[in-house]
């Protein structure tokens, strides 16, 4: 998810080849919701990742520091 429009997103999708669409939180309602920023203004969204049960109930939050590092690491993690 991030704050891209849902074009922008869909454009990049399909660049990368993603076999999924990707979501758009254009008016930061649910970044805000899960306490990732702190106000509709926020430019930039940080790089959370929420791991997530099959019944929908968030289990973990891992803050990610190393963006080129991230699919890595959660690999490790799990």
């Amino acid at each position: 998810m991030s704050f891209d429009s849902v074009k922008k997103n869909a454009a990049f999708a399909a660049k990368q080849k993603f076999p999924f669409p990707l979501l758009s939180d254009v008016d930061r309602k649910l970044a805000m919701s899960l306490g990732v920023v702190g106000s509709s203004g926020a430019f930039f969204a940080p790089r959370v990742t929420f791991v997530i049960s099959a019944d929908g109930v968030i289990e973990q939050s891992i803050d990610t520091q190393d963006a080129g590092a991230q699919a890595s690491d959660l690999l490790l993690t799990f």
